[in-house]
């Protein structure tokens, strides 16, 4: 796990975590580390690396509030705890202190927001489709209207495909370029490519979140990483995010 500072100024304390596919229980082709149980790990190796993640950030698991994800541009308020995923979501959001909110990827980007002066943190699932369809711009918004503000807000935005390895076709390109501008990209195949995550940080550095940082490497390149581009059938990383309590 990869422990990133927060970027905050107020008195809250905000975690940041980013897995990697190094450390855990899962067998073959979903080793180690694998966080999603919806890849046909077995459940029981799933179950103790999510226990694996809890204790490590000293948390109970049944703080963590996990995602149906769909691609969508669908952004979710949390305000306790989740027995079940929350359904057909790609971003949640909370102003509850003790939430770890987690998203799951193996290639699309995950974006971790917190603004600790407002007391709202936002995990976001950024693939090409949602990152294409606002799915970030979204979820910064939603925080603006639970009492963020954009210069308060940090984002972390973890390993991601590289747009030298992301091949897709030409008018693919051109259509995400249009939508999240950017993004566009030449692989090393001198191809057309797309890099969500340059188009997500200049994306947010025009809603006005400038405190913004990103772990560079590329899922598909780094055997560190699970990537469902590279191997099809595999595991899940996963990027969380929690609200600490306000001292007294």
């Amino acid at each position: 796990m990869t422990h990133a500072p927060a970027g905050g100024t107020g008195t809250r304390r905000v975690r940041k975590v980013l897995t990697t596919r190094r450390g855990g229980f899962s067998a073959s082709p979903f080793d180690s580390f694998n966080l999603g149980d919806h890849v046909g790990d077995d459940p029981a190796a799933v179950a103790a690396n999510r226990r694996r993640l809890a204790e490590g950030m000293g948390l109970d698991p049944a703080d963590f509030v996990w995602m149906e994800q769909i691609h969508s541009n669908t952004v979710t308020v949390v305000d306790g705890r989740h027995d079940e995923p929350v359904p057909a979501t790609d971003a949640i959001v909370t102003a509850v202190p003790g939430l770890a909110l987690v998203v799951l990827v193996a290639d699309c980007v995950p974006v971790l927001l917190s603004d600790e002066d407002a007391g709202i943190v936002a995990a976001v699932h950024a693939g090409r489709i949602g990152a294409r369809n606002g799915i970030v711009a979204r979820t910064v918004g939603k925080m603006v209207e639970l009492g963020a503000t954009p210069g308060g807000i940090h984002a972390l935005l973890g390993a991601a495909a590289g747009g030298d390895r992301y091949e897709v076709p030409d008018e693919m390109a051109a259509d995400v370029e249009k939508h999240l501008p950017g993004s566009r990209t030449r692989t090393r195949q001198g191809t057309s490519g797309v890099d969500v995550r340059a188009g997500l940080m200049r994306q947010l550095h025009g809603l006005g979140v400038t405190h913004i940082n990103a772990e560079p490497r590329c899922t598909i390149s780094e055997p560190d990483y699970f990537s469902y581009r590279r191997d099809g059938r595999t595991g899940r990383q996963a990027g969380v995010v929690v609200l600490g309590e306000t001292p007294a």
